[in-house]
């Protein structure tokens, strides 16, 4: 097992994509967060109509704008990250060594997710140390409690939004494919979106995360959080028994 999480770590680390998709998730949620303050600094009607609660140039406005990107973006980044990681190995055709290896292929999946898991927890722990930084750069002085309590609850959207992605490393896995698996991802940000318009709200494990961070957490239960965790240990399981039964003629 451990060598199986040396190797996957390697991948990830030295990877194209790896590096693109924690730019992409860090980089470009600052970008937009830059970009929306200096149109609401500049008094756009159109942003500040958009950006609803985020419209307040102080560290609830920041922090509610981080929570409504990452919200969004970051499960689409997190889905990206798990469809390379577990359909790599079919598109590279390095899939029928791994029958010859002495490491079971669901030890392999299993060293994936927890490789997965430590990623995401990287990207978790330098977003929100860059919104923290922003915040400070932009003159909004040391955080109130407040302000704390929302970076607290920055911290866990992106974790959970990192674990509800996880039905995207069972369809790569099961499909073969990386183009399924980002479609899967794209899919989960609009069942995400259309659930809660429907009226499901934090019943959603989708969405629950997001709508618990964005209501400063009145809109979603600790029971409905633990439902979102639930829906990833499911996929962790299906993709790994999948692991288990693959077969090299399919």
């Amino acid at each position: 097992m451990t060598a199986a999480l040396l190797v996957e770590t390697l991948k990830l680390r030295h990877s194209v994509v790896g590096i693109i998709a924690t730019l992409a998730i860090v980089g470009g949620t600052i970008a937009l967060l830059g970009g929306l303050t200096a149109a609401l600094t500049g008094g756009n009607p159109e942003v500040i109509a958009k950006a609803g609660p985020g419209a307040s140039l102080d560290w609830a406005g920041l922090l509610s704008l981080a929570t409504q990107i990452t919200s969004a973006g970051g499960l689409l980044g997190f889905g990206v990250i798990l469809s390379w990681m577990f359909a790599r190995e079919f598109t590279d055709g390095s899939i029928t060594g791994l029958f010859a290896l002495p490491v079971s292929r669901g030890r392999i999946a299993m060293a994936k997710f927890i490789v997965y898991a430590m990623w995401v927890t990287v990207v978790t722990v330098t977003l929100t140390g860059c919104v923290l930084a922003l915040g400070l750069v932009l003159g909004y002085g040391i955080p109130g409690d407040d302000a704390w309590a929302g970076i607290g609850r920055q911290l866990v959207l992106v974790v959970l939004t990192g674990a509800v992605a996880a039905p995207a490393a069972w369809v790569a896995s099961v499909s073969r494919s990386m183009l399924a698996g980002v479609g899967c991802a794209i899919g989960l940000v609009v069942i995400a979106q259309v659930s809660v318009l429907a009226g499901a709200g934090a019943w959603m494990p989708l969405a629950a995360p997001a709508l618990w961070a964005i209501s400063q957490g009145a809109a979603a239960t600790v029971g409905q959080l633990l439902l979102s965790l639930a829906l990833a240990l499911v996929f962790v399981a299906l993709t790994c028994a999948t692991w288990v039964r693959l077969q090299m003629n399919r």
